[in-house]
């Protein structure tokens, strides 16, 4: 385990959820741990969302001052820094969507490369248009490599239709995430599933991680 670990992918792949459900997992081992918000194109996913539960659990938010406001400025807060500065917490980093959110990355990244200490994991959900097959993925892959001037590491599996998604769709996406891991030369570090799905699936799929919801779409 790495003491920093980023979450990116494509729009609406989920990471949000998985980089707060990760950072609650840390938290359970005992582990002093920061989460970063670093998009800075105002989607619909916030980790501000999360904050309650993320206190609740002892766990530092850095997130933009205008988050979950009607304001819509590209303002990264500046003790996001305390990522990279502080090496006694665990870190984890929400990315902006694709290429354009992985931009914000690009400050940090020299700090983060010298460390040495990180994990960089692609999330991908083979339910979005951008990414339906593992080609159109890996693609959206080296844009956020390049934008972000860091190499991804993993790959995590988050295949999914919200609420709606089924046992079906979950073991469907396994061969997928197999193609873009070949391609890649990435391990698949994580498949994500929902909590509920979780007792049945364990017992069909390695490297499985329950997943809560706790960051809702804006509607």
């Amino acid at each position: 385990m790495k003491r920093v670990t980023i979450f990116a992918g494509h729009y609406g792949s989920g990471k949000t959820n998985i980089a707060v459900n990760y950072a609650l997992s840390l938290a359970k081992e005992g582990k002093a741990v920061t989460i970063a918000d670093l998009d800075i194109v105002n989607p619909y996913y916030r980790t501000k969302d999360s904050s309650e539960v993320l206190a609740e659990n002892g766990i530092e938010l850095i997130s933009s001052p205008y988050a979950n406001t009607n304001v819509d400025v590209p303002a990264l807060p500046a003790e996001a820094y305390r990522v990279t500065d502080n090496l006694d917490r665990y870190a984890v980093i929400d990315v902006g969507g694709d290429d354009r959110g992985a931009l914000a990355m690009g400050r940090y990244s020299p700090k983060l490369l010298e460390e040495n200490n990180f994990d960089m994991f692609a999330v991908i959900n083979r339910f979005r248009p951008l990414t339906s097959d593992p080609e159109s993925t890996v693609e959206v892959m080296r844009e956020i490599e390049f934008a972000c001037k860091m190499p991804f590491t993993g790959i995590v599996n988050n295949s999914n239709l919200g609420k709606d998604t089924t046992e079906e769709d979950v073991l469907a996406s396994l061969a997928y995430a197999e193609e873009v891991s070949r391609l890649t030369g990435l391990p698949i570090v994580m498949n994500c599933v929902l909590s509920e799905l979780y007792p049945t699936l364990s017992k069909k799929i390695s490297k499985i991680f329950p997943i809560n919801i706790y960051v809702k779409a804006k509607i």
